[in-house]
């Protein structure tokens, strides 16, 4: 279908802001008697904390204020039990930053040590320390749970061979079809155990929050992925009524998914502000962003993969332990399964899991939870197999790949749409696979080159938002969007779908966004590469409401029933005699004269609470369409992509040189092409990080870090990247979304790191190193012949 905004490029309205470094973040925002807090924060991984000694601390000139666990409101927030270093404690203000620091450095503080572990498996081990007094299990891998004890038998860890991983009791799990026939068929059989580290989010804009109280109203600045749907749960950090709310989150500098909700921060600073009658800046650093600014899940897991003679999957037997962090994590494990299960389609397919608490800095969601370390962590198994067969990798991952057939999971789900085919076959071609894949090997001096294929998925599904615009007198059109600006510009490139349908021109259009008081809709978490999918089905049914209404208003005033007229040029007309028409303006002028549901001042009661506040603000302004997106949703909504790598790897100094590569995305229509470009060219940067670089290190003794912050934990630079990296999507339409698009943010990132793991093992002679990132070190030896640093199965290694 043509279209005439849908897949072009636009400026998104906060660009210019950008540019000009006119753009306000939290830690911008100033107010009069303004004061500054700093943290106090554990600085041991487990303990209970039995004092605190604040005298010294508020005697000192300048400090107004402390925070602690105890204060109202405030045990959700702050903690008097550390479960990790760096968690936090004590909030103090004051009227400088270097008051309130030396403040803070001068507050006694008495820690009664308690167990800890950095290593999962070495909690599940009979008699290991648990990260919690309560236990060391959440269930199924999801924050706020109570924890309980899971320990794995001696003879769980008996029965197997060093360096694998023990089929032990798992906390969640799923099965379909017979596994154990499926292997024992097959013509050919992998059973390997597998790492892959986890790694901080490292988001550039560090959680810092500003808030403050003025008649009852609680002001709050803080950078988040999100906007209205983080509303009620940030209401109740501060304390406030939802409608006594008002939060600024115009432009949020980084979150991968750790942002997905408001940080306790925000929290921690509105509850300050409110205890001590001041504006408060809380600002938060580097370090303490390593902290508390989530990281990957790392994962401890073993696969058993059979294939048939033509290089079918039989079964894959896939068991994983997630490293849960000091909250528990995010659903890693489970994600994986989901992914491994559509990705290869396997005839059958058992998953085991079992998130593990763990003193180390809380775990979340980033940027393909599960799907993308798993993708690098089994990939090169379809590079071997197709070796071992006689097939071509790629011919391989083809008679697995899923199409509009596949499904999805333990209850074997149907997907929406799937053309990884498609996208196997345009990346080949780009790429030139076949031309490339016979210079394997090629060796100039210690450098040795290599190829490789990766592929990706996450699911980026969501229904049942509101959609809010108006048409106004001055033939404006509104678009309020609630979805946050996460800096990708999905905010609005998908309130340009309601513009379509209205066939307005862009330069008509304003878009609301960056804070409630703009009276903006419920929308989804900007998290999951939900945007594109969920919030253009919110515009469309918005705009289809509006559409309605102009036809109505139309039949009123001009005679005959609304299925009479249509829309275009900014009128709505007589399809049988266009010149019986109303100009949008006009319309919209009688909609406030007739009130009701035109003006907004009658609403839908299906609506949520926040969009009915929002139509409340706006109401009798204009031609009000609003709408909950109840449309048709049935099966898994993927998100899938595929890599092509090409590699250098120096065998005499370990170092990895990446000089090709090519990415090729299934998303269905392409909403916003730059955009689409940025994300998969972001997304293969941090991929290249996980294949390479990034990963976090503990002292196993102490539980104290080893790395913190961008030098030591090293994400991509510009040096590490090729100077080009092309890529392109299938832009085929996906049938259930009603301008075709679909999500694709997260998947490309473990494409990226899949494809350049396959690289190095294929410039190896065909070595599977079963381990992420893939150091230096770590080649040299093998190389060498050396016995690797690391432990088989450790993670946090240095």
């Amino acid at each position: 279908m043509a279209y005439n905004l849908i897949g072009k490029d636009f400026t998104p309205p906060d660009v210019r802001a950008k540019v000009t470094g006119s753009a306000k973040y939290a830690e911008d925002i100033r107010a009069e008697g303004m004061v500054f807090a700093r943290l106090l924060t554990s600085p041991m991984p487990h303990g209970r904390v039995t004092r605190i000694d604040t005298s010294a601390a508020m005697a000192m000139p300048g400090v107004i204020g402390v925070l602690t666990a105890d204060d109202e409101g405030a045990d959700t927030l702050l903690t008097n039990e550390p479960k990790f270093v760096g968690d936090l404690i004590l909030a103090l203000a004051a009227t400088d930053e270097t008051t309130a620091q030396d403040a803070i450095d001068s507050i006694v503080l008495d820690i009664e040590p308690l167990d800890f572990t950095v290593d999962p498996l070495e909690s599940l081990y009979p008699g290991g320390p648990d990260a919690r007094e309560n236990g060391n299990n959440v269930g199924g891998g999801r924050s706020g749970l109570d924890p309980h004890q899971v320990k794995w038998t001696a003879r769980d860890f008996a029965a197997v061979e060093e360096g694998q991983l023990p089929f032990g009791e798992p906390a969640v799990g799923w099965s379909y079809g017979d596994v154990d026939g499926g292997l024992a068929e097959a013509a050919l059989v992998y059973d390997e155990s597998f790492t892959t580290q986890g790694n901080s989010h490292h988001s550039m804009e560090p959680r810092t929050a500003m808030a403050w109280w003025e008649n009852g109203k609680c002001y709050v600045h803080a950078g988040c992925q999100s906007l209205t749907a983080t509303l009620t749960s940030l209401a109740r950090q501060c304390g406030v009524e939802l409608e006594n709310l008002v939060y600024v989150n115009e432009f949020c500098g980084g979150g991968f998914g750790s942002k997905g909700t408001a940080a306790q921060t925000a929290g921690i600073a509105a509850r300050l502000s409110r205890k001590i009658d001041r504006p408060v800046l809380l600002r938060i650093s580097r370090a303490e962003e390593f902290y508390i600014g989530s990281a990957r899940g790392t994962f401890q897991g073993r696969a058993r993969i059979g294939f048939r003679a033509d290089g079918r999957i039989t079964a894959i037997d896939f068991s994983v332990v997630q490293d849960g962090g000091g909250n528990g994590g995010f659903g890693d494990s489970v994600d994986a399964a989901q992914a491994v299960s559509i990705i290869y389609q396997p005839l059958a397919m058992r998953f085991r899991g079992i998130p593990v608490l763990t003193n180390t800095t809380p775990r979340g969601p980033q940027r393909g939870p599960g799907q993308n370390q798993i993708a690098a962590a089994l990939e090169p198994f379809m590079d071997r197999a197709a070796h071992e067969l006689g097939l071509d990798p790629l011919e391989l991952r083809r008679i697995n790949a899923p199409t509009n057939d596949a499904r999805i999971g333990g209850n074997q789900i149907p997907v929406t749409s799937a053309y990884m085919p498609e996208a196997l076959d345009r990346g080949a071609e780009m790429f030139d696979w076949q031309n490339k894949r016979q210079l394997s090997g090629r060796r100039n001096g210690s450098k040795i080159y290599g190829v490789g294929i990766g592929q990706a998925y996450h699911d980026v599904g969501r229904r049942g938002y509101d959609g809010l615009l108006v048409l106004t007198p001055e033939g404006q059109l509104h678009l309020h969007s609630g979805v946050g600006n996460l800096g990708t510009y999905s905010y609005a490139s998908t309130v340009r779908a309601a513009a379509e349908l209205l066939k307005c021109d862009w330069e008509n259009c304003v878009v609301h966004q960056g804070t409630n008081m703009r009276h903006l809709p419920i929308a989804s978490t900007q998290t999951g590469s939900n945007t594109c999918w969920t919030m253009v089905r919110t515009n469309v049914v918005a705009a289809w409401d509006a559409i309605a209404k102009l036809k109505e208003i139309a039949a009123m005033d001009l005679g005959g029933s609304p299925d009479d007229y249509d829309i275009g040029d900014h009128r709505v007309f007589a399809t049988a005699d266009p010149s019986r028409s109303m100009t949008y303006p006009e319309a919209a002028q009688r909609a406030i004269e007739l009130g009701g549901m035109f003006s907004g001042e009658e609403v839908p009661e299906e609506l949520h609470q926040v969009t009915k506040l929002a139509v409340a603000g706006i109401a009798g302004t204009g031609l009000v369409g609003v709408a909950k997106d109840n449309l048709r949703m049935e099966g898994d909504v993927p998100a899938l992509a595929c890599g092509f790598a090409a590699v250098e790897v120096d065998v005499e100094t370990g170092e990895v040189d990446l000089v090709d590569y090519v990415a090729v995305a299934d998303c269905g229509t392409v909403l916003h092409p730059q955009g689409l470009s940025q994300q998969m060219k972001g997304a293969t940067v941090w991929g290249i990080g996980m294949a390479l670089y990034e990963r976090q290190i503990y002292d196993p003794q102490n539980g104290l870090p080893g790395n913190i912050g961008f030098e030591q934990c090293k994400p991509a630079t510009y040096l590490d990247v090729p100077s080009t990296m092309a890529w392109d999507a299938v832009n085929l339409p996906e049938p259930q979304n009603p301008v075709g698009t679909r999500g694709i943010g997260e998947p490309p990132m473990g494409a990226a790191a899949a494809a350049i793991v396959c690289a190095i093992s294929n410039a190896l002679g065909g070595h599977i190193f079963n381990r992420i990132p893939i150091v230096p070190d770590m080649i040299v030896n093998h190389v060498a012949g050396q016995e690797q640093s690391h432990r088989p199965l450790q993670i946090h290694s240095a």
